[in-house]
């Protein structure tokens, strides 16, 4: 059919017939966003002390229906997605029988490339991480239910690289503790100790490496949630500099402390895993720098730390929480280095400790509120992908599972709401103003020494916690193992989690953080360590 300007003439055919066709209203199309009623209209001009009569809300709605158009015409429009390249099925949730230590979320078998740097090696996938078809709960009732329609670059790489995913590993509720006990479907057990916490909030990825269910998995860091795991269950797990790797489909909680990242069992597994994953993903994350670059890691783990300088970190020991046995470990652990040519002095960053946390508390509490809670989960104000169905899920969620969140994210909400109604951002502003003197201090220290060292987590595993534990217990427990971790998360430097030993027969973590950018030299120095250790066992 020919459509003519309204009262236009178009001559039709060969005929000679002139005809007048009047442009319709075309037909009836569902509005992807309403008009809002005035009764709508007078509660949002509430919320900004707006005073306007029923008149002056008239005419405000009569202008709205011409804006809101344009939302009937996006709705209608196609958006590009992160494409979906390996075929694979929706898999399946494992039975308890074969899900002992309650690490897997969602089983797969979901192969790749038939060659590559991964080849063969199996893959658990943290449920924070968008897989198509598979589903995605991050641990949390808000989103169970939602399964996404694209692959993360991550996982796209992964595939490319030969690896084979055989499914999700739990994480803690919306990733927002470091214990093991807060997911929506249950505690995951230690692999050491089945009564201890295996730490969080990549509880899932740590425990099947302990276990050797797979041999690679990834891990998810806004607070030490690849690190602190990866200690206390005698992994090694690396959180890269801030934007190394894309987080492009993956559940975001801020957008300057969200890494996303490879755990291993092995240094050399690690580094393998580090060169698939990273690299500039065309834009679809801000975080990442244009002009990324990513050398051959596994080429620099030679075992020679000649003229490399370690600097044990004053501040990240003596802590309040602090256990004598794992700080000596750790410190004899980083002295043993000295046999692969390394020296070894103490390093101070009095910001740190404490002041390291508070400026963290400050940028996560009033952040991830505002992104993952008002925002949909994802936020606003950033060029990049937008996952429009993960924010439909958890807009969904929270209006109707909110009551289900653990006690770690119902404080978060409580306490970021309160804050933002009477105090609005000032102080999530003050705290990344105060981030950038951190990172200052961190760099200044590492002008002086190539990495600095200190205990992952500066205490050994808890138990995991009754079913008559209180809410103020489970949020101590859940939100005191970050000290030594949360201050780089804030600055971006990277930060690797390696066993230095056992205590009473539990793992304790050693943790080797570097230069931005210069994740060659913490994997160096890790796998330095890795090869004494293993050679005196």
């Amino acid at each position: 059919m020919l459509w003519a300007a309204a009262g236009m003439f178009r001559r039709l055919g060969g005929c000679g017939r002139v005809v007048v066709q009047r442009r319709g209203k075309g037909r009836y199309s569902a509005p992807a966003v309403r008009t809002p009623s005035l009764q709508q209209l007078s509660r949002a001009a509430a919320r900004f002390n707006l005073e306007l009569d029923q008149a002056e809300l008239q005419e405000f709605q009569n202008v709205m229906k011409g804006t809101l158009a344009s939302y009937q015409r996006v709705d209608q429009l196609v958006e590009p997605l992160p494409p979906v390249k390996w075929p694979r099925t929706p898999g399946w949730r494992p039975e308890p029988k074969d899900n002992p230590h309650n690490a897997w979320y969602w089983r797969t078998e979901i192969t790749g490339a038939p060659s590559g740097k991964l080849q063969g090696k199996t893959v658990a996938i943290k449920d924070n991480v968008a897989v198509a078809g598979v589903p995605l709960m991050d641990g949390s009732r808000v989103l169970e239910g939602y399964i996404p329609e694209f692959d993360a670059t991550i996982v796209t790489r992964i595939l490319d690289a030969g690896g084979v995913i055989k499914g999700k590993s739990v994480c803690e509720d919306l990733c927002l503790s470091g214990n093991s006990f807060t997911s929506a479907t249950g505690p995951v057990l230690n692999a050491h100790d089945n009564t201890r916490s295996s730490a969080g909030s990549s509880t899932g990825s740590a425990t099947l490496l302990a276990l050797k269910e797979v041999d690679l998995a990834i891990g998810g860091d806004q607070g030490g949630s690849i690190r602190l795991p990866a200690a206390w269950s005698g992994v090694v797990g690396h959180k890269p500099t801030h934007g190394l790797v894309p987080y492009t489909g993956c559940v975001p909680m801020e957008t300057t402390i969200d890494h996303i990242g490879p755990m291993a069992r092995t240094v050399a597994d690690t580094a393998l895993m580090l060169e698939v994953l990273a690299g500039y993903d065309g834009g679809l994350d801000p975080r990442q720098p244009p002009n990324l670059t990513v050398p051959e890691y596994t080429s620099q783990l030679t075992g020679d730390l000649s003229g490399t300088r370690v600097g044990l970190l004053k501040e990240g020991f003596g802590q309040e929480l602090s256990e004598a046995d794992v700080d000596d470990l750790v410190r004899e652990a980083a002295h043993r280095l000295t046999s692969a040519g390394a020296t070894v002095e103490e390093a101070s960053v009095p910001l740190h400790y404490p002041d390291g946390t508070h400026i963290w508390n400050t940028i996560a509490l009033q952040g991830v509120m505002q992104i993952m809670m008002k925002a949909d989960g994802v936020g606003v104000g950033w060029k990049g992908f937008y996952p429009t169905s993960m924010m439909d899920a958890f807009a969904r969620g929270y209006k109707s599972r909110a009551n289900d969140m653990s006690a770690t994210v119902k404080l978060l909400a409580l306490l970021g709401e309160y804050l933002n109604e009477n105090y609005g951002n000032r102080y999530y502003g003050k705290g990344q103003n105060l981030g950038l003197t951190l990172t200052k201090a961190y760099n200044e220290a590492l002008d002086k020494f190539d990495v600095l060292i200190m205990p992952t987590i500066p205490y050994k595993q808890l138990k995991l916690p009754d079913e008559d534990v209180s809410i103020s217990e489970m949020c101590r427990m859940a939100l005191t193992q970050i000290h030594n971790t949360c201050p780089f998360n804030v600055t971006g430097h990277p930060g690797l989690s390696i066993n230095a030993g056992f205590s009473q027969g539990l793992p304790v973590g050693m943790m080797i953080m570097g230069r931005h950018f210069d994740d060659a030299t913490v994997l160096k120095v890790a796998h330095a360590f890795e090869n004494i250790r293993d050679s005196n066992s």
